[in-house]
């Protein structure tokens, strides 16, 4: 026999505690196989698909798209049939955390088929026998129009002409408990921007499927009986030469009345990659004494090596790696700025790999993708590392680990056409080294004013792991290294 076990958002690690439905991956009635993704989930991390531990039909999804779900919470039910051991009752061994798939979960229930039942409500068996009589009358007055879609709530008559009366109540019970019949994911979109009740629906597709038609029609209606419902406007009055103008007649000044009423604009809920930053950030800010100090450097002949290194052929290599690779020559010296603070323990913890974290601006929001041990590797593969996670941060496909565990963090904010910046440290990081755009500006070379391209870089650093002369040291370092590119050769 049949056995309904109930799926739940597993934890994926990393410390989160929530994630919002992005797509679904499988209806209910679908088959599926063991560890076959079912739904697609946007963390404060990454976008993620959740493979299913168990292989059945899915009786019932949990959450439409675009809801946040906390971790345990069900995602769906799937109904498996009745094991022959108890080793076919066994999970999937995902590797996600939290799966707890080594055992079925302890809710279980039969899957009973439910007969279809007539308006009266009695089984469609026994309503057989009568039904030829009322065939003809009925179809004509309760059958709605086909192909069309209209909110449940209308009243019969009062919509367009070609819509039907609403649907018995035991029907709108039904459709209150079942999945709503929506596949694209724009159409559930739309309804949601309107704030559409998509089970107030009754869909013109296939099987009472919603279409994006059936949406745009509802919307329409409740705009003509939001028209309809508004009082007309008082006319105004007529100021002829006999008539005083009423604003002769006006009430004594009254004392203006504050309104409770909350302040209007758009509210945008902190959540998904904007929340985690907002969290992380105000947890920098709280606990971390921060302070930045400043250089320009003369970048002329960094980028002079740079086309060289380009000319000489093979792959390119990208200036953020180059500047990336003068950071972990700088770390290698000042290793103090390599840290993070434990103050339970009240310890300064010196770190001995190099994970470097970079800032990335996508469409979903700022991230810091990591590459590590970037202290073993050279430009050609700190270039080949960048690019990858480039586009995966740009595609959502950037997984928990490759967003975490940086120990130091290098902000190229130039590319957004500033100078400078005080940056805010990635907690639990100890610095970050901001560079900014490269521009020709007058400098003194050698004794004479000429045009060099030049560039500021700033160094924000927590006061708890150094003090400013070795903050100072280590942003010297990084200055001569842009400025004499040859100084890298002693530590090649």
């Amino acid at each position: 026999m049949a056995q309904v076990l109930e799926f739940r958002l597993p934890d994926l690690g990393e410390g989160l505690t929530e994630a919002e439905i992005v797509r679904w991956l499988v209806e209910v009635g679908d088959v599926v196989a063991v560890d076959q993704p079912v739904v697609e989930v946007e963390t404060a991390k990454a976008m993620v698909d959740i493979p299913c531990p168990y292989a059945g039909v899915v009786t019932a999804r949990f959450g439409e798209e675009g809801r946040e779900l906390p971790v345990g919470a069900p995602l769906l039910t799937v109904a498996v049939g009745a094991p022959a051991t108890g080793a076919e009752t066994e999970g999937s061994g995902n590797v996600l955390v939290g799966y707890g798939t080594s055992e079925a979960p302890a809710r279980r229930r039969r899957v009973r088929p439910t007969p279809p039942t007539t308006p009266a409500g009695q089984p469609a068996g026994m309503a057989a026998n009568g039904a030829a009589t009322r065939k003809g009358t009925a179809t004509a007055e309760h059958a709605p129009a086909p192909g069309v879609a209209r909110p449940v709530g209308t009243a019969a008559g009062h919509g367009p002409a070609g819509h039907g009366p609403d649907v018995a109540p035991a029907d709108e019970e039904n459709r209150s408990e079942g999945p709503v019949p929506v596949i694209s994911p724009l159409v559930r979109r739309l309804a949601r921007e309107h704030g559409l009740d998509l089970r107030e629906l009754h869909g013109s597709g296939p099987d009472g499927l919603i279409l994006r038609a059936d949406v745009e029609y509802a919307l329409r209606a409740a705009e003509v009986r939001g028209r309809t419902a508004q009082p007309p406007a008082e006319p105004h009055p007529r100021v002829t030469p006999t008539t005083p103008a009423p604003s002769a007649a006006a009430p004594p000044t009254q004392a203006p009345v504050r309104s409770s009423a909350p302040l209007g604009g758009i509210r945008t809920p902190l959540k998904g990659i904007r929340g985690a930053v907002a969290d992380k950030l105000s947890r920098s800010r709280r606990e971390i004494p921060d302070a930045t100090c400043w250089v320009d450097a003369d970048a002329t002949e960094l980028m002079r090596a740079r086309t060289a290194m380009n000319a000489a052929g093979g792959p390119k290599i990208s200036l953020l790696a180059l500047l990336a690779r003068i950071s972990t020559a700088a770390l290698a010296r000042f290793p103090e700025l390599n840290a993070t603070v434990d103050m339970e323990a009240r310890e300064v913890i010196q770190l001995d790999h190099v994970h470097l974290g970079f800032a990335a601006q996508t469409e979903r929001g700022l991230v810091v993708p990591v590459v590590r041990d970037a202290h073993a590797r050279d430009a050609e593969s700190l270039t080949a590392e960048f690019a990858r996670l480039t586009e995966a941060a740009r595609g959502g496909t950037l997984t928990p680990a490759e967003l975490t565990g940086g120990t130091f963090t290098l902000n190229n904010y130039g590319v957004f056409g500033v100078d400078g910046s005080t940056p805010i440290i990635n907690h639990p990081e100890a610095a970050m080294l901001g560079v900014g755009r490269i521009i020709p500006k007058p400098w003194v070379h050698e004794g004479e004013l000429a045009v060099r391209q030049v560039v500021e870089l700033s160094l924000t650093f927590d006061h708890r792991v150094c003090d400013g002369g070795t903050a100072g040291g280590f942003l010297r370092y990084v200055a001569d290294c842009v400025e004499h590119p040859a100084v890298l050769l002693r530590t090649l």
